[in-house]
Order: structure tokens, then sequence, then C-alpha cells
């Protein structure tokens, strides 16, 4: 099951962020103990004042070629598990997540 979900504007994905993980990058899907799938991201920046927050909306921007004003944090400001919404075209996008997290491969965590 894919951790993005389709709306007539665009998409919402479910994250788990990494703050400090050593380079900014998409690194697949992974299926949580609960069974529920996120796709996994890693950033630079530390986790205050919104710093993290600000490099994985960049990040997935750039990652998916659009505007930084396109990409919202729905929720989970001061949680690594984050919901975001990205404007665009659906298919479009999520076609370029498909891309993005399938070069990883998939990992399982128990």
């Amino acid at each position: 099951m894919d951790p993005w979900r389709y709306s007539t504007g665009g998409i919402s994905i479910a994250l788990r962020v990494t703050p400090r993980g050593g380079r900014d990058d998409i690194d697949g899907i992974e299926t949580l103990a609960n069974g529920r799938a996120v796709v996994k991201v890693r950033v630079r920046a530390i986790a205050e004042g919104g710093e993290a927050n600000r490099a994985v909306t960049e990040l997935l921007a750039k990652a998916l070629g659009v505007p930084k004003a396109r990409v919202k944090l729905l929720s989970g400001a001061t949680s690594r598990l984050k919901q975001v919404a990205v404007d665009g075209d659906p298919k479009g996008l999520g076609e370029t997540l498909r891309k993005l997290t399938s070069k990883s491969g998939q990992e399982t965590e128990d």
C-alpha cells in the first residue's frame, strides 16, 4: 500500500523523518510496526525551531519538481511522523514519488 493519498488538488504523504541524518534524501518506503506505510526521509537540519520541517518541505519540493509554496505540513510539526500535502497533478506526483521511493527498495521495521 502506498504511503500517499490522492485528492483532486494533489497528494497527501505520510513521512517518517530523521533529522540530523547526514544528508538530505528520500530513503524509500517503510512499514511501521502498526502496519502503516510511510516514506522515509532524512535531512541534515536539526529538529529545532522548525529547521528540519523546512528542510523536509524544501527536499520534497525539489524532488517532486514543484515550488516550495506547494508543499505544506499538515500534521506532526514536532514529531518524526508527519503528514504533508503537495499541490499539483496527483497522477504525476504519485508517479514521481513511486520512482523516488523504489530506487531504495523496501524495508520493513518490526
